[in-house]
Formats: structure tokens, C-alpha cells, sequence
């Protein structure tokens, strides 16, 4: 039997950098996807190795099963519902097994996701020979979260063939995790995150693993769902960002000016607070709906306003403010900045045809757009019967 797999990307409505001086975020998931099919194989398959397919860079890897018992001797006792981190000898054992690879020298930033793959399969299968394929509708290192949904896509398939979780395997269609369940994928999930990016905050996984909409503020999340149909339009600028200097850069501005930059980010608190308010209160008719959207869009350029003043704007992210203003629609940067990423609200009432305007000014400008709705459903499994 093979299982899928798929677990949204994610973004950040508004809180970013002023999170790390104690402001509210909220983060949301994106109907936009990694998928992961899983088939462990039998006997009759003759195969007796693990195989990586990533189908968007149109790359294989594999491993004699013989290597992964070599290097991970402490896998015979497999404890699938005991989350554990990768040690600095198994740190070492997987970089030897990555190294064997050939990776083209284009791409050699996939192999920390290589590396976690290697992790999570090994801690939670063991030394099963199968076959492992991963696709993802999201942009590599672009802010939304491709790194955690390839993670928990990853964990929640792999967990579906253990008796660490509850799962139907006869349920026709997509199927959700109950709680505890995508308790243990989210924290599987963080220790593959923790591979790739040293010490990541949780959040990115946690938005993927459980979808919907989080607040989150010094380390505590609140767990929210939007009563508001939210679509947004992402536009990549495919300018890559260095996040650790983004940070850095803004608290070294809150050194220089540290009364203003307590303003700006006590100011960041106070939209995220007031965004959580409108996205959970009842709409009950189109005018409400038409009356939240407006004040969102206000939070959305106020918010733009108060990251610019962080220094953390770049010339490409501007160019989409300006052509998305032409269209009176709001933009933000999501993320770091610095590049990757912008979100426009795209109201309900927007007729299509200014929305391809939009899109095809920003593409002529080189950006790559997706559409896509806001807080929507965490990761789901869907079981195959093999053809």
C-alpha cells in the first residue's frame, strides 16, 4: 500500500521581526502544498533500497539499506511515538551519506533537506527498503514555509505505516489526524526543521501540521480560525534573503533608536491584536465581509509602513507595492523581507480581470504570482491501493 501526503505552506500576516522584541504575530496556511508519497516495499518488489525522488528538481537519491543500517545501528529499536533529536554522531554518519550522493553543485542547499529525510526515515522506519516522492506547489527559500511542510508531509506519511498513530486506512479520500496524532507529526516534524535550520522557532511547522490561523507572542501560540474567506495573491520576488542579517539589522537599529523602535514595534502589537479580533469575529452577510476586508487592508499597509521603517524593504518588494496600488489592492511583505515574498488582499468583490492585470504586470516585471486562500486545513493523509 502507498500513503500521500500534503501539508500547506505558510505566511505571515503581520508581526514579522517586531515578534523577536516581544510584539504579537499571526501566521497563517496557505492552500498551497508539498505532497510526499510513501510506498515501503515488499518482498515480492525485490528492491533493498531507500529511494528519494524530489520530482520538481528532477533528482533521485539512493541508499542500500545495508548503508542506513551501517549508520544508524541505534535504529533497530525504532521508537516512532518518541520524537528525538539528531545527535552530533548521527549528524555525521548522515552528512557521510549525503556526500555519497552526486548533487549537481546548483543544488547543493537541498542537502539539509536530504539530511533531514535521512533522519525522520530512519528514526521512524527504520531499515525498510521503500520508495519516497516529494512535489511541493511552493517555492524553495522564498518565506513560505517550504522547509516545515516538506518536514511534516514527510513525518505524517511516515507515521501513517506505524502504530504510533490512529489512522483508517480504508477512509476514502483526504483524512485528518486527530489531535494527539498531529501532536507527534508537528514535533517530528520540528526535529527535521532543527536539521535544516539550526533553531528554527516551531512556528512554520506547527501553522503547517494544524492549518488554520496562530497568534503567537514570546513563545505562547493561540490557535485560531478565520470566519473571513481571505485570498490573498503571493508574489515572489525571487530575490533570496539573508534572514539572520534582516534580524540582526533591525535590532541593531533598535540600539541606535531605541524609544522610536519601541514605538514602532508596540505599534506592530497593536495590528496583530486587531487583525486576530477581525479574522474571528462572526460574519454574518457580504457588507461585513466588505467592511473587515477594508480594515484589513489598512492593517496590511499600515504594517508595510512600520517594516519599512525597520529597514527591512528591498527595491523589488517595492516595485509590487507600487504596481498593486495602481489597482488600489494592499501589499505587505511577508517574512524577513529583504526580497522573497509579498502578500496583496485580494477582496471578494475584485473581478477577475483586474486580477489577471495585476498578475500579468507583476510577471512582466519577472515575479512569479500564485493565488491562494488563507487558513485553510493543516496536513492530511490519503492511503492508495497499490495498482
Amino acid at each position: 500500500m502507498e500513503v500521500k501526503s500534503r501539508a500547506p505552506g505558510k505566511i505571515i500576516l503581520s508581526g514579522e521581526h517586531a515578534v523577536v522584541h516581544g510584539s504579537t504575530a499571526v501566521a497563517s496556511s496557505i492552500d498551497l502544498y508539498t505532497h510526499v508519497s510513501l510506498r515501503i516495499s515488499t518482498p515480492s518488489d525485490d528492491q533493498d533500497s531507500l529511494k528519494l525522488q524530489l520530482k520538481d528538481v528532477a533528482l533521485e537519491f539512493s541508499w542500500p539499506i545495508s548503508r542506513i543500517r551501517e549508520a544508524f545501528p541505534e535504529s533497530a529499536a525504532v521508537q516512532s511515538s518518541t520524537p528525538t533529536s539528531c545527535s552530533v554522531e548521527c549528524a555525521r554518519a548522515i552528512a557521510a551519506l549525503v556526500e555519497e550522493q552526486d548533487i549537481p553543485e546548483g543544488k547543493v542547499g537541498l542537502a539539509s533537506g536530504i539530511s533531514a529525510f535521512l533522519w525522520l526515515y530512519s528514526s521512524i522506519q527504520g531499515y525498510k527498503p521503500a520508495t519516497v516522492v516529494v512535489s511541493s506547489e511552493l517555492p524553495l527559500g522564498s518565506g513560505l514555509g517550504s522547509s516545515a511542510a516538506f518536514c511534516v508531509a514527510l513525518a505524517a506519511a511516515l507515521l501513517a505505516f506505524t502504530d504510533s498513530v490512529l489512522v483508517d486506512v480504508n477512509h476514502q479520500g483526504w483524512l485528518s489526524y486527530g489531535e494527539k496524532d498531529l501532536d507527534l507529526v508537528n514535533k517530528w516534524a520540528f526535529e527535521g526543521e532543527k536539521i535544516i535550520h539550526g533553531k528554527p522557532s516551531g512556528i512554520d511547522n506547527t501553522v503547517s501540521t494544524y492549518g488554520n490561523i496562530i497568534s503567537f507572542k514570546s513563545g505562547n501560540l493561540v490557535h485560531m480560525k478565520s470566519s473571513v474567506p481571505l485570498k490573498m495573491l503571493i508574489t515572489n520576488t525571487k530575490v533570496g534573503r539573508n534572514t539572520k542579517a534582516l534580524v540582526a539589522g533591525v535590532s541593531e537599529r533598535m540600539l541606535r533608536h531605541s524609544d522610536a523602535m519601541a514605538f514602532v514595534f508596540s505599534a506592530v502589537d497593536s495590528i496583530s491584536k486587531e487583525l486576530a479580533a477581525i479574522l474571528q469575529s462572526p460574519t454574518p452577510d457580504e457588507l461585513s465581509v466588505t467592511e473587515k476586508e477594508e480594515k484589513i487592508e489598512e492593517l496590511m499597509e499600515m504594517n508595510q509602513g512600520l517594516l519599512q521603517s525597520m529597514g527591512v524593504s528591498h527595491s523589488t518588494i517595492e516595485t509590487v507595492l507600487r504596481t498593486t496600488l495602481k489597482y488600489k489592492l494592499a501589499s505587505k511583505l511577508t517574512g524577513a523581507g529583504g526580497g522573497g515574498c509579498v502578500l496583496t488582499l485580494l477582496p471578494t468583490l475584485l473581478s477577475g480581470t483586474v486580477v489577471d492585470k495585476v498578475i500579468a504586470e507583476l510577471e512582466s516585471s519577472g515575479f512569479q504570482c500564485f493565488t491562494a486562500g488563507i487558513g485553510g486545513k493543516g496536513v492530511e493523509i490519503s492511503f492508495v491501493e497499490p495498482s
